[in-house]
């Protein structure tokens, strides 16, 4: 139960503080990521060479958080992790900035705004088009940047959340469907998908909690299992029922046009959606901070 005291903790602290600002463990870790695939990735068998690679990249350091956790660790190793791994500050404001690029009507700084938080095209996009575009980052990046780790902090502490970090960043970088990554980071991207089944289904609920419950739960039923990824899928459709909007269609990604399903059940995203997206994240924070003081509460009582 004293893990579920940390949730709160961890984000209060990141609501204060944010991300480190000189130096991020994932900054380095990147690096460390990129050399391991520049080595490996080549030549033939490179499914079995990408598995061999998330071996590298995560193993040995889960072992090392796993064995100060045993010998040294407590509260405060969960809480230092569990900030690190947390990302609802800087994804607020990576969202503010596409927002206030928007309202100010500077496009082209929207969509520079937008391509740090998304992997498709944007120099071709409308306001409204960046808008929807920012709804689903913001939407997608709640749960694996916010609600996912919060859950495996509270599920195994330092070591857990660690490893949820590691693994989603692997997959951010590894797991695209392009001709580079499509067989090396196959593996990185289906540990990715288990070990979100759990957050992003919590995810979903809670995003209709805190916006319009009915809509986030009918098109979570009838749209999730039309999306390319099974969890993104989930969270995206609840929501875009959430608020009432319309999410998905095509777009260009790498170049290249890509068809995708629709999700939502509403009207195309205006500009001030955006806002409305950003405040059903914060709401949501605020609802899994609330549940883990009580739970917690009681329990240690």
């Amino acid at each position: 139960m004293l893990q579920l005291l940390i949730l709160p903790i961890a984000l209060l602290i990141d609501y204060v503080f944010g991300e480190p600002k000189r130096f991020h463990p994932l900054v380095a870790y990147g690096a460390f990521v990129d050399r391991i695939e520049a080595l490996l990735n080549r030549g033939a068998e490179k499914k079995s060479k990408g598995a061999i690679a998330w071996i590298v990249a995560v193993l040995p350091i889960v072992t090392l958080v796993w064995l100060l956790d045993s010998l040294i660790g407590g509260w405060w190793l969960s809480l230092l992790f569990g900030w690190l791994a947390i990302g609802w500050v800087s994804l607020s404001e990576h969202g503010s900035q596409v927002e206030q690029a928007l309202k100010a009507g500077n496009i082209e700084e929207a969509r520079e705004k937008l391509g740090r938080l998304v992997s498709r095209d944007t120099s071709q996009l409308t306001p409204n088009e960046i808008s929807k575009a920012s709804i689903e980052s913001v939407l997608e990046n709640g749960s694996d940047a916010i609600f996912a780790p919060l859950f495996w902090l509270a599920v195994g502490g330092a070591p857990a959340v660690v490893a949820y970090r590691l693994c989603n960043t692997l997959d951010a970088m590894w797991g695209y469907r392009n001709q580079r990554y499509e067989e090396f980071g196959k593996f990185s991207a289906r540990v990715d998908d288990l070990l979100n089944i759990i957050p992003a289904r919590l995810t979903a609920i809670t995003y209709g909690l805190a916006g319009n419950f009915k809509g986030a739960i009918q098109a979570w039923r009838a749209q999730f299992g039309q999306w390319y990824s099974p969890n993104a899928g989930v969270v995206m459709a609840a929501g875009a029922g959430a608020l009432g909007v319309r999410l998905g269609g095509d777009a260009v990604y790498h170049g290249k046009s890509k068809s995708r399903p629709t999700l939502g059940n509403g009207q195309e995203p205006e500009v001030s959606d955006l806002s409305q997206a950003l405040k059903l994240v914060e709401r949501s924070v605020y609802i899994w901070a609330i549940i883990a003081l009580l739970i917690g509460a009681v329990g240690f009582l």
